[in-house]
């Protein structure tokens, strides 16, 4: 019996500029839970997001916007709202737009390989 291996994807994120907003509330490195990590990427659109992030990042955050996706603004607020609250994910406030960004050095320290886990995910078809 063979077994196909998948090629781990690596992702690499843009510096961070000089002068960006603090974040918004988030949990600190030590308060990360691996049932509230699972439990956030557990919904495909939300493992989307973040696999988009870790991949395809052009700059250092991104608006909702950037993402493509068909969904009401209230329905993908609530979604980055989930990954921000369980600590995946970063926002910052810039006006009235928020940006986000995966938290890569807390997670990767809290739960080594778990980032690649998603970086690797396929979306079912």
């Amino acid at each position: 019996m063979s077994t196909k291996v998948r090629p781990v994807p690596k992702f690499t994120l843009p510096p961070e500029p000089a002068a960006v907003p603090e974040p918004l509330p988030e949990p600190g490195i030590d308060d990360l839970r691996l049932e509230s990590v699972m439990g956030a990427l557990s919904d495909p659109l939300r493992l989307f997001i973040v696999r988009k992030l870790l991949l395809d990042s052009e700059s250092y955050d991104h608006p909702c916007g950037w993402f493509g996706i068909d969904r009401p603004k209230s329905s993908l607020t609530h979604h980055f709202k989930a990954l921000r609250e369980a600590g995946v994910t970063r926002q910052r406030q810039y006006g009235l737009e928020r940006r986000s960004q995966v938290r890569v050095d807390d997670l990767q320290s809290r739960f080594p390989g778990l980032l690649d886990l998603v970086a690797a995910w396929q979306p079912a078809d």
